[in-house]
């Protein structure tokens, strides 16, 4: 047992540590990128409010379902069908490290846009609504997370397998409009998660150290006959 201790933590000591961040505050700052989220108590805040509750009176069991499925899923294969037969993610390693990169950068990006303007979330704001889930910090409402992880990762995509793009986006859309019929967000936080996410894709794709992954994955779908 004392072995197999020891192998343990040499295992742990021996994990690389994680690759520095391509897009920090300092050349991605959320304050200069993102207006202001609508205050609960202005005229917009209430507009969005309302718009959340018709959301609740008319979303069906089946679109509940649906948004609850995306709310689980935050990686790359929620473009599995977009892409067709053969986008396994564990059978194309390059592009998936290529996605984790992706989800590491919009992960922190967005970490520090939600730190930055302090949302409440829509059940915060009015406890009468019917969220999926209240598990998510009840001030990150803006911008969406989710919203800005599906454009990331679609825009990229989308450069991968241009013949695709068309629904690789309309995919995007689907998965950040969950965030609205699970009642976790405001449509304006759903909006500036689909402007940020498209920013940070496109400012990944200048960086000559994010362009070898790209290029590399490109030549793995290529192979595979996806792209």
């Amino acid at each position: 047992m004392l072995l197999l201790a020891v192998a343990a933590v040499a295992l742990v000591a021996a994990k690389p540590a994680a690759a520095p961040l391509l897009l920090t505050e300092a050349n991605f700052d959320p304050a200069l990128l993102l207006p202001p989220a609508p205050n609960d108590d202005s005229a917009a805040g209430r507009l969005e409010l309302a718009q959340i509750h018709l959301i609740d009176q008319i979303r069906t069991p089946e679109e509940v379902a649906h948004a609850k499925a995306d709310s689980a899923t935050k990686n790359a294969s929620i473009f599995a069908e977009a892409m067709g037969p053969g986008f396994d993610l564990d059978l194309l390693p390059v592009s998936k490290a290529l996605f984790q990169t992706v989800r590491a950068e919009e992960k922190a990006a967005a970490d520090r846009a939600k730190d930055h303007f302090r949302r409440n979330r829509p059940w915060i704001t009015d406890s009468s609504l019917h969220p999926c889930s209240t598990d998510d910090e009840p001030q990150s409402s803006y911008p969406s997370g989710h919203t800005a992880m599906g454009y990331a990762m679609g825009v990229i995509l989308a450069r991968l397998a241009p013949s695709k793009a068309p629904a690789i986006m309309a995919r995007a859309a689907d998965y950040a409009h969950s965030r609205l019929i699970c009642e976790v967000h405001f449509p304006a936080d759903v909006a500036a998660g689909q402007a940020f996410g498209t920013m940070i894709a496109e400012r990944l794709m200048e960086q000559p150290a994010f362009r070898v992954q790209f290029d590399a994955a490109a030549a793995e779908l290529r192979a595979a006959r996806l792209n």
